[in-house]
């Protein structure tokens, strides 16, 4: 019988606890990341004009990680320190 392995981390810490989930997206400030693989900035592109045109999104913050392959470095996260919510593009 084949062995099912999980992709996900399977460590339990305090960091993996969701944040809440905002109430609303209009007027709000929001973190589009690319995490720096093929395709990510054209999902984004498209992503910053939906939140926009559909749900009111104040000001959209474009960032990037400087590699895919490791977490967010803690100056980037810092540097987004003030936003509302943060979404992440991962594409191929």
């Amino acid at each position: 019988m084949p062995t099912l392995v999980s992709p996900f981390d399977e460590q339990i810490t305090d960091l993996q606890t969701p944040a809440p989930r905002l109430e609303q997206l209009a007027g709000k400030t929001l973190a589009l990341l690319d995490i720096s693989k093929p395709g990510g900035s054209h999902l984004l592109d498209r992503l910053a004009e939906l939140l926009k045109e559909r749900y009111g999104v104040a000001q959209i913050i474009r960032e990037s990680k400087p590699t895919y392959t490791k977490p967010a470095p803690d100056s980037l996260i810092e540097k987004l320190g003030f936003v509302d919510g943060v979404i992440e593009a991962l594409a191929d």
